[in-house]
């Protein structure tokens, strides 16, 4: 088995309203029940948004904190998975199930050197 990362892309503004909030939180939650019956799921989590970020660099032997995230964007990480899957077609296979979950892209990265 590999480890994937799907990461969630939420657009910057507003949370929407409860009404598709609501519809969106109850996918998840079926998901997530979903991917542990499954065997897949490692871990799950929601970020706050991208403005509580801080950034924290070390140049010439100095740290350095900033606020805000990283990368200035439209859109940031706003949650994750961490899966176990056989391969990437089926690590694909759940992210497409995220995305319709979520209604937003799913990005799927597999970890470097994890192999069970």
């Amino acid at each position: 088995m590999s480890r994937y990362l799907l990461s969630i892309y939420q657009p910057d503004g507003p949370v929407p309203e409860p009404a598709v909030l609501n519809k969106i939180m109850a996918d998840l939650d079926v998901l997530n029940q979903e991917m542990r019956d499954a065997g897949a799921w490692v871990f799950t989590g929601g970020l706050h948004p991208a403005d509580t970020a801080t950034v924290v660099r070390v140049k010439d032997g100095e740290v350095l904190t900033t606020d805000g995230p990283f990368a200035e964007a439209k859109e940031h990480v706003g949650g994750l998975w961490v899966i176990e899957a056989p391969d990437l077609d089926l690590a694909l296979e759940w992210a497409r199930k995220a995305a319709e979950a979520t209604t937003l892209p799913i990005e799927v990265r597999p970890f470097a050197g994890y192999r069970e």
